[in-house]
């Protein structure tokens, strides 16, 4: 082997990679092959999980997470977001080469969430708690022409929400943007509020469960997306999509007037995650 080997773990992601550079090889006249092998030993198996090991550039990124928690106080709501969707991405990177998942992302992830958690507690107060109880399954042709009344100053999953009632549920859903949850007219239907219809429950947001209460779990594409604004709402598992859609939507709230405006201004960015998620 005059050029040497390049050594991932085997998954479909890593024999795709490999395949496609052999084909690049042999077009332009060289050899390669791709070969799977298993450790003959547990020593020679720790020592190429250790070629792998991230916790070095884990703890780089948090120490620029702690720079960016205290400066938060003194930051604006677009500064801050913006400033965590770039320690957000650093991870997301570090996240897609690090094949033996250990303990330094589970604390980074956790990190993060608890960042997040930093940001809406100051800009988006009064998330709602998830309750404990199990889904209830609905017809839509029970749900057309309805008022639906959410809090307003939107965020990701409140008006994601609204874009999966209107494209999904309910086509000529009416919303109201609330002040105060409890001025909410009876005849409304609420979401993404404590004591609302729709809210938080168990380890779903509102998104996740408008898609389960209306049996949509069987469009992937929802489901990722789903993924991705629980990501954004309440943290977890960090999606590639994430950081960018934080800019989009932090700068969407700075230029709209209103929350009519922005969930027009936001349809057609969700309508093209869906279409891009649907592709995939």
């Amino acid at each position: 082997m005059r050029d040497g080997a390049y050594v991932l773990p085997i998954s479909d992601a890593s024999r795709a990679v490999f395949e496609e550079q052999s084909a690049e090889i042999v077009a332009a006249g060289g050899a390669a092959h791709v070969v799977s092998f298993v450790s003959n030993s547990a020593e020679q198996q720790q020592s190429l999980v250790a070629l792998f090991d991230r916790t070095v550039e884990y703890a780089d990124a948090m120490q620029g997470l702690q720079e960016f928690k205290e400066r938060l106080p003194k930051l604006g709501e677009l500064e801050a977001r913006q400033e965590l969707s770039g320690v957000a991405r650093e991870v997301a990177l570090i996240v897609g080469r690090d094949f033996f998942a250990g303990e330094p992302r589970k604390q980074m992830e956790g990190a993060l969430a608890d960042a997040e958690a930093a940001i809406n507690a100051r800009f988006a107060p009064d998330e709602p708690h998830a309750a404990k109880r199990s889904i209830a399954r609905r017809e839509r042709k029970d749900f057309r022409g309805k008022t639906w009344a959410t809090r307003e100053r939107l965020w990701v999953d409140r008006v994601a929400s609204a874009w999966l009632i209107r494209r999904f549920i309910d086509p000529d859903a009416k919303f109201l943007w609330l002040k105060h949850v409890k001025d909410r007219p009876k005849r409304a239907l609420g979401f993404d509020f404590d004591g609302a219809e729709f809210s938080h429950l168990g380890s779903k947001v509102t998104f996740e469960v408008l898609v389960s209460s209306f049996d949509l779990e069987a469009d992937s594409a929802l489901v990722k997306l789903g993924a991705l604004v629980h990501h954004l709402d309440i943290g977890g598992i960090p999606v590639a999509e994430g950081p960018g859609l934080t800019t989009i939507m932090t700068g969407a709230r700075s230029l709209q007037k209103d929350d009519d405006a922005l969930l027009k201004a936001m349809t057609p960015v969700f309508d093209s995650l869906y279409a891009g998620y649907e592709r995939n």
